[in-house]
């Protein structure tokens, strides 16, 4: 992978390219639990796990937490504990986070507007073949 440094810039990435870095990213954001999160934390701000599990019907715990470890290692959320009984774990978008909320709402809403119309290419394409 060529990465191409211009004046102005501290670097050039191309997500074609197969060995760049920013696949990773695009994959974590693409992910539906990941996508799901950012949304909701958006919508809801700062919310505690069971909160957000709660919001987000069909994530399993495993996948919840995985999803919020990988998002708050890419500087997309934090996470902030207080000592208490029980522990109290808030998530929040970090500024980085923020900055992705208008695309992936618009995202969202775009599939849930489409769905029937996805729906009838399938059932078109299934009874095709």
């Amino acid at each position: 992978m060529e990465i191409r440094v211009e004046p102005g810039m501290s670097c050039a990435y191309d997500a074609f390219t197969a060995n760049c870095p920013s696949r990773r990213l695009l994959e974590a954001i693409g992910n539906k639990w990941v996508s799901l999160s950012i949304v909701a934390l958006g919508v809801h701000g700062t919310m505690r796990y069971s909160e957000l599990a709660a919001q987000i019907e069909g994530v399993s715990q495993k996948m919840l937490t995985q999803s919020l470890r990988r998002m708050e290692r890419d500087g997309l959320v934090t996470r902030t504990v207080t000592p208490s009984v029980p522990v109290r774990t808030d998530y929040e978008l970090t500024p980085l986070g923020r900055s992705l909320l208008p695309l992936l709402h618009d995202l969202k809403e775009w599939a849930q507007e489409h769905m029937p119309t996805v729906d009838a290419a399938r059932a078109e394409y299934d009874s095709a073949r």
